[in-house]
């Protein structure tokens, strides 16, 4: 991981076009290509950014990165205070509970619990960034990707939004539906996640493994 204390604008042309003026700021290159500028008020979220595939053309005063459909992040450099990279090496990612890998399990053998029609593709589908948790195919045969959560949060939703970002490049898998599935959906995450275009579910830990409920219920 290479970090870049700068003073710099950034330029971002593509399907839309953003300006940052000049200011200092953290600039994040990462082994899998991407490029991020970070702010020091934003907590983890970056001012912008270029995702991987996405190539990095350095110039004396300024950054130009180029993804395949030809959008430009350009990055104009005033000054650098730091620059310096770090060999992290391979991540192990994050590992479920037990609760949550089964879950996601369960949810594998009922693909149905998303809709009529639905069907797994598979488990743990790939992606330059991380496996999405399930790959399945609607009754129409359209892609959907599933997130799962025991308790389903903000950063489960933006970890399911570059899930989809990538995915929904890939001509054989777009257009790709994404789906957050948890046994809680916190209040803010729904609302994030119902702005992004992703649908929420809420599933029954107990019932996917064949157990009734003693308590009487109302719906």
């Amino acid at each position: 991981m290479r970090l870049v204390i700068a003073k710099c604008s950034v330029d971002y042309v593509g399907r839309l076009s953003a300006h940052l003026p000049l200011a200092t700021r953290l600039l994040m290159v990462k082994a899998d290509g991407s490029v991020s500028i970070h702010a020091d008020d934003r907590a983890y979220k970056p001012l912008n950014w270029m995702s991987p595939p996405c190539k990095l053309q350095e110039a004396p005063g300024v950054w130009k990165v180029v993804n395949k459909a030809g959008e430009e992040l350009r990055i104009t450099l005033e000054e650098i205070f730091q620059d310096y990279s770090y060999e992290l090496g391979v991540d192990p990612g994050l590992v479920k509970d037990g609760v949550e890998a089964h879950l996601q399990e369960l949810l594998a053998e009922h693909p149905e619990t998303f809709g009529e029609g639905h069907t797994l593709v598979r488990r743990e589908f790939m992606t330059a960034i991380g496996p999405v948790d399930l790959l399945l195919k609607d009754a129409a045969g359209a892609s959907v990707a599933v997130e799962v959560k025991r308790r389903g949060e903000i950063d489960g939703v933006e970890q399911l939004t570059r899930y989809l970002e990538l995915m929904n490049r890939d001509p054989l898998l777009a257009p790709v539906q994404g789906v957050f599935a948890a046994q809680e959906i916190k209040p803010q995450a729904r609302v994030l996640a119902t702005d992004r275009g992703i649908r929420c579910v809420v599933v029954d830990y107990d019932k996917l493994r064949g157990m009734e409920r003693d308590e009487l219920t109302l719906f």
